[in-house]
């Protein structure tokens, strides 16, 4: 029985299961959709289940002619899933309760249709995990360190132009005027998203594995390399301009802009690696 001829034999039980599925993550569902568009670091929150259904329709012929075979090893991850579900609830833990709807998935999919559809649909499953918002603690704790890193990035570059200007943990002093390179310019807002659109960028192109690789390891130095920079001609400009050169509008524009660089400098990377497959 291929997939396709399953999932007209199952249809009932995947309505229903799809009716549990709303009862159950009726809540936290919409409060993670909140959070995309609340918070910009999870913006991106609004594309990813639109990439994860492009990968899942980029594979449908090889899927639909695939051979399913319910697996009992479905049952196991469902349970797993459910678990994690009533520990993360009675915890108040959103990560955990959210990140266990993709688990949950999994499991179905085991369940219903086998391993090898599995394997074929893992992609678009766990590139669901990209709409997860990761828990406070963990963001800030990557937040400080980037933080710390690019201040001293931005004050030995400053240095070397032949600017004056110390650095006190984030705090960079110029002698009339000190900045705070706060979380947003950490380099975190920019790397989540980048991370999230490289790997979706990666696994468009019909490249090597290892090539992918290279493109979603790179968008980790390219978000710390473009905030970097922001941070620096923000300090050459509030040095020459005062204050206001670094607030308001272009504190915005700035990161806007510092993002298409970063996406502009992985496409052409994407380009080079296609072009040498």
């Amino acid at each position: 029985m291929t997939f396709s001829e399953s999932l007209y034999k199952f249809r009932y039980e995947l309505v229903l299961s799809l009716l549990l599925l709303s009862g159950l993550y009726g809540s936290i569902v919409p409060e993670m959709v909140t959070n995309w568009y609340s918070d910009d670091n999870y913006s991106h929150g609004f594309l990813v289940p639109l990439i994860s259904v492009y990968f899942l329709r980029e594979r449908w012929n090889e899927l639909k002619n695939t051979k399913a075979t319910p697996s009992n090893i479905g049952v196991i991850v469902i349970i797993c899933a459910l678990l994690q579900l009533i520990i993360a609830t009675l915890g108040n833990e959103y990560f955990t309760a959210r990140s266990s709807l993709i688990v949950l998935i999994a499991g179905m999919v085991l369940y219903f249709f086998g391993v090898e559809i599995f394997k074929i649909s893992r992609l678009p499953i766990i590139y669901l995990l990209f709409m997860v918002p990761l828990p406070y603690i963990v963001y800030d704790a990557l937040a400080f360190p980037l933080k710390m890193f690019v201040s001293w990035v931005a004050v030995g570059f400053l240095k070397f132009i032949g600017l004056a200007v110390v650095r006190d943990g984030n705090i960079i002093m110029f002698p009339t005027i000190s900045l705070e390179v706060i979380d947003a310019c950490s380099g975190m807002r920019s790397l989540v998203s980048i991370l999230a659109l490289s790997t979706a960028y990666a696994f468009f192109l019909h490249i090597s594995h290892v090539k992918r690789g290279v493109i979603i390891f790179s968008a980790i130095f390219l978000a710390i390399f473009t905030n970097a920079l922001r941070v620096i001609i923000t300090g050459i400009l509030a040095n020459s301009w005062g204050a206001a050169a670094a607030q308001g509008f272009f504190h915005e524009f700035a990161g806007i802009a510092v993002f298409a660089l970063a996406m502009t400098l992985l496409a052409v990377l994407g380009m080079m690696l296609r072009e040498k497959a």
